[in-house]
């Protein structure tokens, strides 16, 4: 039911409000960013480069998983409440991912960080979706959005001083002063109507099947083919496990009072089509984030800090696009040809990327990489608004959470997949140049650091670097793929109008007014 009406509330509140809430979006990113910078280092102290994908796909898997749970939590308990919550769990990971002493170690820690930042993302966007009505959420989704390239930047060049200059532990430390301003704003902030109705019922069972079926969908993709032969009983049995349990949890879903995902939801042809999208969007954003700094330092012979400023072209063509995207969408009601226009740049993007060699220079991958971060632009608010304009408004959490759940699935199989053909890669460049021996450096916990490489033997080098080299092309060929399947589902989005209805405010049941231009 619509709240009722009151004096709007004024712009200075409804902007602080807006900080708080962007600050909660700017953990969840700037936390990877920071991570995938740092991960050479990370990898040369804690050893385990055979498991250093896990390190990202720990987080974004938690993540992934706890996006619906945390969303329906929030439409049954009030989205304030959940969304400090999500904040804490969020601190808690990072102060422990920081003491870390193996591998091992950090990727449980991360996971518990990934668990947070599930509800980061969701919860900000839902408050964001009850203060702002549709057909003026364009504006309100550009500066959200906006936070993305922010926390791109930032990240990668705060991870990079964090590693020349202090210790890789203080990746995980920054969170925590962060997290608490994001609990202080939001705390004093932001007053939404309570929930009614009676009792709340947590699908517990959907919430323990869709875990099982994801994880070992992930586990999957992650050891096919390069851990365990596709044939091998473990693949086989992760393969019926992974069918096993995301059909009982389509079974469960159907029947529970409150499922944490509504199948019905998907007979809705654009928030079907937008959650596709999504997916599409994490699969390449995730794969070019993890695995280019690795080229820029190891290969282009970057610093950490520099190879950070070297995404740098990435994060400037999302944040001109988002913003420009958002303003047009407010001002025209339109939003159906950003999709078409995201995917198609974009895999022109992935394809430039699979051009990289060992000669290319930082100008030539910059240009590439400014041409994905465009593309991105056009689809990273644009699949959250088509979601959320879709369903009623008492869906507004599940649907946000499905549409940052596409996402983050689409990141944890996109580093999964493509961390397991990079790998590979590497490993059988190395064999094919060393023999047996090879496999000493790329297995077992081996300990290549960039300033490591630069000290082996020159055979041992060239063919370490010739393995990155073909790893880069391959996840970026994949990728082109997956964008190119992404293109044909964007002309299935349909055009319809962006919805003006009246909804809760922060401080009391307001209307809140709106943004001005």
């Amino acid at each position: 039911m619509t709240a009722p009406l009151t004096a709007p509330i004024s712009k200075r509140k409804q902007y602080t409000v807006f900080a708080g809430l962007m600050i909660g979006i700017l953990l969840a990113m700037l936390d990877n960013m920071i991570v995938g910078t740092a991960m050479p280092t990370i990898v040369g102290d804690l050893g385990g480069l055979n498991h250093f994908a896990w390190v990202v796909t720990a987080y974004t898997l938690a993540s992934a998983v706890s996006t619906p749970i945390w969303g329906k939590l929030s439409d049954l308990y009030g989205r304030k409440g959940m969304f400090m919550a999500s904040i804490v769990v969020f601190l808690i990971g990072s102060a422990l991912a920081g003491t870390s002493g193996s591998m091992t170690e950090l990727i449980a820690y991360r996971a518990v960080q990934g668990l947070g930042a599930g509800g980061l993302m969701v919860g900000a966007m839902a408050i964001m979706a009850e203060m702002v009505p549709p057909r003026e959420r364009g504006k309100a989704q550009g500066m959200f959005a906006a936070v993305m390239p922010i926390a791109m930047v930032g990240g990668p060049f705060l991870g990079g001083f964090i590693t020349d200059y202090l210790d890789w532990r203080w990746a995980f430390y920054v969170n925590l002063p962060l997290g608490i301003l994001a609990l202080a704003v939001v705390g004093a902030t932001l007053s939404l109507p309570k929930r009614e109705g009676g009792k709340a019922v947590i699908d517990y069972w959907g919430a323990a099947l869709l875990t099982l079926g994801i994880g070992s969908l992930v586990l999957f993709a992650t050891w096919g083919g390069t851990q365990y032969a596709w044939g091998s009983w473990q693949i086989v049995g992760l393969g019926v496990l992974t069918v096993v349990a995301l059909a009982a949890f389509v079974w469960v879903e159907k029947r529970v009072a409150e499922p944490i995902l509504p199948l019905q939801l998907f007979k809705i042809r654009n928030f079907t089509m937008s959650s596709v999208l999504a997916f599409m969007a994490g699969f390449a954003m995730f794969g070019a984030v993890s695995f280019l700094p690795q080229y820029q330092q190891i290969v282009q012979g970057a610093s950490a800090t520099n190879s950070g400023l070297l995404l740098l072209p990435m994060m400037a063509g999302m944040l001109v696009v988002s913003t420009v995207v958002g303003q047009l969408t407010s001002r025209t009601g339109h939003y159906r040809t950003f999709p078409i226009i995201g995917t198609a740049v974009m895999a022109v993007g992935t394809l430039l990327l699979t051009q990289l060699d060992l000669t290319t220079s930082s100008f030539t991958s910059s240009l590439y990489i400014l041409v994905i971060g465009a593309g991105l632009g056009f689809l990273m608010g644009t699949t959250n608004l088509i979601a959320q304009n879709s369903v009623e408004r008492h869906d507004l959490g599940v649907a946000t959470s499905t549409a940052t759940f596409a996402r983050s699935i689409g990141g944890s199989l996109g580093v999964a997949v493509l961390g397991s053909i990079f790998s590979s890669r590497i490993t059988d460049s190395m064999t094919s140049a060393l023999g047996s021996a090879g496999t000493q450096f790329t297995s077992g916990g081996g300990q290549l650091s960039p300033k490591m490489i630069e000290g082996l033997p020159a055979p041992v080098r060239d063919a370490y670097l010739g393995g990155m080299v073909s790893g880069i092309q391959s996840i970026f060929l994949w990728a082109a793929v997956f964008i190119a399947i992404g293109f044909v589902v964007s002309w299935f989005v349909k055009s319809e109008p962006l919805r003006d209805f009246t909804v809760a405010s922060s401080s009391t049941e307001e209307r809140v007014p709106a943004l001005a231009d």
